[in-house]
């Protein structure tokens, strides 16, 4: 490391230049956040000058400290400390803050500016990701050794994010781990958008994360002593056992002489008087928008390059750790089983469990890791003192679970898998929508997929959730009808780049002569395919054993398309549909919502109503995911 020699006056300066950035981006765009920004403008100083471990020049150096500005909606905060330690932000491109196409989106996305590590936008997201990166780390650190993995990861939450549940989830969780690589920075401004905290708000925050286990470190009135918030951030690091929260008072627009402290600053409130008064006060040359004293971006500039030579000396390679996986006997073992009935929760285990040899890979549920296919055999539980096990038990924490997943994925080097019942996807969606925007590598068990649940009804037995899921982009979705496609689900979900939702049976299905581990990779295929047939079922999932069933002794051809995705990409079926269904009356079969089948159907048997509490194959049979309804609505069209 590179030490850097500055002046309280350059850093005073350096601060006010961060101010001023914040306010003149969001008035170039009419929009943004101004307040906070101006507010945290020394603690980022402090971070990128004193205390993060990071080099500009190497953002993928995967020795690195891991930054989160979990309140995204200062992202103008971040995106100048990346300008001013050179990631490659120039100065255009903090002019060209929240519009089409620019380094500088409303809110940080990784993958699309070069220093952000996680998507934030959804508040509690971004705290919950450090949790997520926190296990990740001291997992590679207890598996590969401290002198090849040894970094912390810092998050700044503010109020909205300790407001939202998940955080409390993600406390909760992290506590129990002892993560002692977790440093949070709570910026207790006493703002939000309608008004004062207060209005909402009367939690104790110290007391809170105190019971959670964590190490609480008051700063009261410090958010402008720098030496203050270094020694607070050091101290932190050198707490190894328990997570670090950091309570910081600062006061939101400071040092605006109108706008300090005001709820209006949380916005875009800093327009051309406010920021003339305000730069004025602080020196800066009021009339100049976007000033960068040559001085400061020296400084900062050298601060980037602090380890660039620990950077580019690193060998260790990320990508070369993951382990490998093998599924061939766990195929092999499933097309010698045609004729038996297996439920793909368990066909799924039976997979993940194979795989958990030798890839890195965490797995749990939310509370429900038998019932999920997510529990492994044989492999350590993850808890403080076995850092690197595989078993990760969640608990009953289906929010934190989804974000705590995309932190361990965009961490990088594991594969998190996490499973809960499909009708409690609902509980992860904000979770599931970032991590298809981050493209995680994330793979999610989504089990008891169907009213065929039973007995516990209504409440627990999913209809619209399936295509709730295939509407978010770039979800890869697969609903596997037995045994055999569930091994294709997995290999898949396992080189898919990005984030995969298996949606699977609770009950038992028939392993079919006709399914194919090879084809159904290419997300659509048919079971039975006749040319003179007229009339074509279109089926995902138990349903395809249904169509089977009734194809035995009827003229009509059975499609498989367990993943619509995946057809679409691959299949020559689904590419030559509207030629191939031009000639055929094609009826889809589904347990659940019609809306959108309409794509591939001319009429849908599936369920548009709510469950209810009776034994699964009763509550199918009573609503009309039978063999009986399919031959009604397959002479209806004969008529």
């Amino acid at each position: 490391m590179t030490e850097i020699k500055t002046d309280s006056d350059l850093e005073q300066l350096g601060i006010n230049t961060i101010r001023g950035l914040s306010m003149d981006a969001p008035h170039a765009a009419s929009s943004g956040h101004q307040g906070t920004a101006m507010a945290l403008a020394p603690l980022a100083h402090v971070l990128f000058t004193r205390v993060l471990r990071y080099s500009a020049k190497h953002p993928d150096w995967f020795n690195r400290d891991r930054f989160i500005l979990s309140a995204g909606h200062a992202s103008i905060l971040q995106y100048a400390m990346l300008h001013l330690t050179g990631y490659g932000l120039t100065l255009e491109d903090l002019k060209d803050f929240r519009q089409l196409d620019s380094l500088t989106p409303g809110h940080p996305e990784v993958g699309h500016t070069a220093g952000v590590e996680v998507t934030t936008g959804p508040l509690g997201q971004g705290f919950a990701n450090a949790v997520g990166m926190a296990i990740s780390e001291r997992w590679l650190r207890a598996k590969f050794g401290s002198e090849n993995i040894n970094h912390n990861v810092f998050v700044i939450c503010g109020d909205g994010d300790l407001s939202e549940g998940i955080s409390h989830e993600a406390a909760s969780l992290a506590g129990s781990q002892q993560l002692g690589n977790l440093i949070c920075i709570y910026d207790d401004n006493h703002i939000t958008i309608d008004g004062p905290t207060e209005l909402s708000l009367a939690d104790d925050a110290a007391k809170r994360f105190e019971a959670y286990g964590w190490d609480v470190m008051d700063l009261g009135e410090s958010g402008e002593d720098l030496d203050a918030l270094e020694n607070a951030l050091l101290e932190a690091k050198s707490n190894t056992s328990s997570p670090t929260i950091i309570i910081l008072r600062t006061h939101i627009g400071h040092p605006s002489p109108t706008l300090t402290d005001s709820p209006s600053a949380h916005g875009y409130a800093f327009k051309d008087k406010e920021i003339f008064e305000t730069k004025e006060l602080m020196g800066l040359p009021p009339e100049e928008s976007f000033f960068v004293p040559s001085e400061v971006l020296d400084m900062y500039r050298a601060a980037g390059e602090r380890y660039q030579q620990e950077a580019e000396a690193y060998s260790w390679q990320a990508e070369d750790h993951m382990g490998s996986w093998n599924l061939s006997s766990t195929r092999n073992l499933y097309e010698e089983s045609v004729g038996e009935s297996v439920a793909t929760r368990v066909a799924s285990g039976i997979c993940l469990n194979e795989i958990a040899k030798d890839l890195s890979i965490i797995a749990g549920g939310a509370d429900l890791t038998g019932n999920t296919g997510t529990a492994l055999t044989g492999f350590e539980q993850l808890s403080p003192s076995s850092p690197s096990g595989k078993q990760l038990f969640y608990g009953v924490r289906e929010h934190a679970m989804g974000a705590v997943m995309n932190g361990i994925a965009l961490h990088g080097c594991i594969v998190p898998v996490g499973g809960t019942f499909l009708v409690f996807s609902d509980y992860m969606r904000p979770a599931i929508r970032l991590a298809a925007i981050s493209k995680a590598k994330v793979i999610y068990s989504f089990t008891h997929d169907s009213v065929g649940v039973g007995e516990d009804g209504p409440t627990h037995q999913p209809i619209e959730q399936i295509m709730s899921l295939r509407s978010i982009p770039d979800l890869l979705v697969i609903r596997p009808a037995d045994a055999k496609e569930t091994v294709a689900a997995w290999i898949t979900a396992l080189n898919h780049d990005g984030p995969t939702a298996l949606i699977l049976s609770r009950q038992n299905l028939p392993i079919l002569a006709e399914t194919s581990v090879d084809l159904a990779q290419s997300g659509s295929y048919f079971l039975k395919e006749d040319n003179d047939a007229n009339t074509t079922l279109i089926a995902t999932g138990s349903e395809v054993s249904l169509c089977m069933e009734y194809a035995t002794n009827a003229p009509v051809n059975v499609l498989s398309i367990p993943s619509w995705e995946l057809a679409e990409q691959f299949s020559p079926e689904i590419q030559r549909w509207d030629e191939y269904s031009a000639n055929k009356t094609v009826i889809s079969v589904e347990a659940g919502v019609t809306l959108g089948w309409s794509r591939y159907a001319d009429r849908s048997i599936g369920i548009d109503r709510f469950g209810a509490s009776a034994p699964g194959n009763e509550v199918m049979d009573a609503l009309g995911i039978n063999v009986i309804n399919i031959d009604k609505e397959v002479k209806e069209e004969g008529n």
